[in-house]
């Protein structure tokens, strides 16, 4: 896209309704912004308006001058001022055209677009106008898909964060279960050691008895026996039975 034409729209001053010094005074203004002296050329435009603040070629040169000095706020004041008070077409296109300049200057399309659109509805042959609302549109619509791709893009930034928070808190979970899980199968390993040491701890085993300490155990318990039986035969009365010598 080439760049938009900046060329300021310029009365003929030879409007029959400002007076000769109004006149005088711009057309000098208009010989120092021809050799570009912007700054001294306001202030001859200025001195006219004094004389004459509704002078509508005085208005239109002194917004231009603030143009070319980069002034863009202040310039729109003076052409808002000098459409107003316009009363052909031609001007009234011609202040719109330069409103639109300044806007363009300072890339707010959109109101951009608007002044020149009120520029053609004024005067709709002209070509300088045309090109520029062409090109103020094609800027808004690029503006606008560019906003949509930083928006799309930081939307997709924002949902990879979530997905790594999200994945970052699923890991932590993970850790935090696999060193559970980690603990308790200690635990168990420890439990279950604990058994195997107690299994293979020496048990008591019964104590074996010789076949000599058997027999004497055996004939203690029958001594222990008969004796018993004895007495429970005295108590009733029944006569002892004594074995025979032989």
């Amino acid at each position: 896209m080439s760049k938009f034409l900046a060329i300021i729209s310029a009365f003929c001053l030879l409007a029959a309704t400002g007076s000769a010094q109004t006149e005088k005074l711009v057309r000098e203004g208009n010989k120092l912004y021809e050799q570009k002296k912007f700054k001294e050329a306001g202030a001859t435009y200025q001195q006219a308006l004094l004389k004459n603040p509704t002078y509508v070629p005085g208005m239109f040169n002194l917004g231009n001058t603030l143009y070319q000095q980069k002034q863009y706020e202040a310039s729109r004041k003076v052409l808002d001022a000098a459409a107003k008070n316009a009363k052909d077409k031609n001007s009234k296109s011609g202040v719109n055209y330069n409103i639109g300049n300044t806007y363009m200057s300072e890339k707010k399309w959109e109101d951009a677009i608007a002044s020149y659109k009120k520029a053609l509805r004024a005067n709709p042959q002209d070509a300088d106008a045309k090109y520029n609302l062409s090109y103020a549109q094609a800027m808004l619509k690029k503006d606008q898909q560019e906003n949509k791709d930083n928006k799309d893009k930081k939307d997709q930034n924002k949902d990879q964060n979530k997905d790594n928070k999200d994945n970052k808190d699923k890991d932590k979970d993970k850790g935090d279960k696999d060193k559970k899980d980690q603990q308790d199968k200690g635990d168990q390993d420890k439990d279950k050691q604990d058994k195997q040491d107690k299994d293979q701890r020496p048990q008591p085993q019964p104590s074996k008895l010789s076949q000599q300490q058997a027999e004497q155990l055996l004939n203690a318990l029958q001594q222990e026996e008969k004796k018993l039986q004895d007495k429970m035969q005295k108590e009733k009365g029944v006569p002892v039975k004594t074995d025979k010598d032989w």
